[in-house]
């Protein structure tokens, strides 16, 4: 069975406010696999600003018994370069329960269609460089390893 196949049986939707209790403790588990500390009450903050402000849009997958057991958080930019839009994928997390179900490729093929749908050019991501569970299932959905330039962060 190909991942495409398998992935379409994972539902995807956009989140809205009303997920914000179920989706904070997936985005605190989130937080924490990159070396945060646990804090609910943050990840809820943060999240229910985004929701607030429509400054990210946040692509949620279900269970079969509905319940939340990923996302995917996509925030706009643009490509001065191609004079069009594009979105960065910012953070993808499946909870440890639904891994290898192939909730993380539903997750991108949804940011796929919802960034074709807003008629950006591009989607983008980073990931650790350890984090090779991650770029292998980049890879086999078709995204392609920036190897043209560097990536550089100025910490305030």
């Amino acid at each position: 069975m190909s991942a495409s196949v398998a992935a379409s049986r994972v539902p995807t939707r956009i989140a809205s406010a009303a997920d914000l209790d179920a989706l904070a403790p997936l985005f605190d588990g989130y937080r924490q696999f990159y070396a945060q500390p646990p804090d609910l009450a943050r990840a809820r903050a943060f999240l229910a600003e985004h929701f607030s402000s429509g400054d990210s849009v946040i692509i949620v997958a279900l269970s079969a018994t509905g319940s939340l057991v990923g996302f995917t958080q996509l925030y706009p930019s643009f490509s001065s370069v191609s004079t069009a839009r594009i979105w960065i994928l910012n953070d993808l997390f499946v909870a440890p329960a639904a891994r290898g179900t192939q909730t993380g490729v539903a997750l991108l093929e949804a940011a796929k269609a919802y960034a074709r749908a807003s008629g950006a050019v591009r989607l983008s991501l980073s990931t650790a460089h350890d984090n090779a569970r991650a770029q292998a299932v980049y890879e086999r959905n078709g995204w392609k390893r920036e190897q043209r330039f560097w990536h550089y962060d100025f910490a305030l």
